[in-house]
């Protein structure tokens, strides 16, 4: 099965992605995500076998223990994109409060998901919310100006576990369920 482990949007601040997402509904060769499925990664796993679920729940509990983090509140707003406005692959929302906290728990986690084979995060955590992923430029300058002129605010909410979840792709795009939860 194919793993990551992320944070959860609650299904309140489905309507403000969505506002959010809307900001580029005259932008072509955009692939959204699924506001009801909104989620901010903190490491992808990849593909897993069955049997190595309940290792890899150990792991993010050891993980947050060592972390230090306890629950604690989290807010979203303001757009940007990665690689670089220049090459544009992914639209996010940033995190204001709770950043903090979000990376100290990946930077926890590497370590303990290395030990059972997985490979470390190379690049710089920066927690986000993905909005949507640029398929080609078409719609890259105007994008651009959307990103440099918009700073939505997508709303608040409280964090108290980190989930494990699945995710299969499907030609409608990709499913998430949650396969294990583990409090803060």
């Amino acid at each position: 099965m194919r793993l990551f482990v992320a944070l959860d949007l609650p299904a309140s601040l489905s309507d403000s992605v969505a506002d959010a997402q809307a900001l580029f509904s005259d932008a072509d060769g955009l692939r959204y995500t699924n506001p009801a499925q909104a989620h901010i990664t903190l490491n992808f796993l990849g593909e897993t076998p069955t049997d190595q679920l309940r290792h890899v729940t150990d792991a993010v509990e050891t993980a947050i223990d060592e972390s230090g983090v306890e629950p604690f509140d989290a807010s979203l707003g303001g757009l940007g994109a990665f690689p670089s406005l220049d090459y544009i692959r992914v639209i996010w929302a940033g995190v204001h409060d709770g950043a903090d906290e979000m990376t100290r728990v990946h930077d926890a986690l590497d370590p303990e998901l290395a030990a059972l084979g997985f490979d470390p995060d190379e690049r710089d955590f920066s927690p986000h919310l993905t909005l949507a992923r640029m398929n080609d430029a078409r719609s890259k300058n105007y994008v651009r100006d959307i990103l440099e002129e918009e700073a939505p605010e997508i709303g608040s909410f409280r964090v108290r576990e980190v989930r494990i979840k699945k995710s299969e792709l499907t030609s409608e795009g990709p499913n998430y369920e949650t396969v294990a939860r583990c409090s803060l």
